[in-house]
């Protein structure tokens, strides 16, 4: 199991990765967004990668619309997401994330799951073609639940769950749900806490998710890949205490 971090979009990437390596981590979970994050030196992140021994994992905006029913606007999400893919394929990922899209009109709203059948399928073949598998990662309705990512995965041969376990605590099923019907299918985790009225990005321990569960649900289907530890804090002064907290919770933990 190896533990990592994700660049914050509002800093420098460079400062963030010499930041992670100094701290010891395993990787850098890689998100390309603005403002400080969209145009990167592919060289000057893989040289830092390989002065800290850090690998990468892939992470895309969070807000693209790529399954809205308007061809341009696809179209483009297609482009900058196909661009992601160069990026990180470049840098030695293997996975890259994608977010559920909730941009339709509103007269659509029972078509989403279908918008992103459609959309989500050529994605898939070009993240491939960079060497990369798709994860979707779970969130709000419809995408919080195990029945929506069976028929994703069903549908779209070569598709991945990106588990974000707090996310799991404010949605329909949990963390343990998801690993128990789609455990084989889990290729990325996210680790962060809240007090399931909110996606708060909280330290371990400090909101309401059931860590003891969420972990022993990972072991019991072998997981043993890469974990980011999704933790927020306004203050820099203090974050990397309280990611070294979480840190060692997990690993107390997967100890046990």
């Amino acid at each position: 199991m190896k533990i990592g971090l994700m660049n914050d979009p509002s800093a420098s990437v460079y400062d963030e990765i010499i930041a992670f390596g100094k701290a010891h981590y395993d990787f850098v979970d890689l998100t390309v967004e603005g403002p400080n994050a969209l145009d990167l030196d592919v060289k000057r992140v893989r040289t830092l990668l390989e002065e800290y021994d850090l690998a990468l994992v892939g992470h895309t905006d969070p807000c693209l619309p790529y399954a809205y029913p308007i061809k341009g606007i696809r179209e483009a999400c297609f482009t900058e997401l196909k661009r992601c893919a160069k990026i990180f394929s470049a840098l030695g990922a293997k996975v890259m994330n994608i977010h559920p899209s909730y941009s339709r009109p509103p007269a659509m709203k029972q078509d989403l799951l279908k918008l992103h059948l459609e959309a989500l399928n050529p994605i898939v073949k070009m993240a491939d073609s960079f060497g990369l598998s798709l994860a979707l990662e779970n969130f709000k309705t419809p995408f919080d639940s195990v029945s929506t990512y069976r028929t994703l995965l069903e549908e779209i041969p070569g598709l991945g769950v990106h588990l974000d376990v707090g996310h799991a605590n404010l949605g329909d099923d949990d963390a343990e749900a998801f690993c128990k019907d789609l455990g084989s299918h889990v290729m990325h985790v996210h680790f962060s806490d809240n007090r399931s009225t909110d996606d708060h990005h909280m330290p371990l321990g400090v909101g309401s998710v059931d860590w003891r569960k969420a972990v022993s649900a990972l072991k019991s289907i072998g997981y043993d890949g890469t974990i980011t530890l999704e933790v927020f804090c306004d203050d820099r002064s203090v974050l990397f205490q309280y990611l070294e907290i979480s840190r060692k919770f997990v690993l107390d933990l997967w100890g046990q």
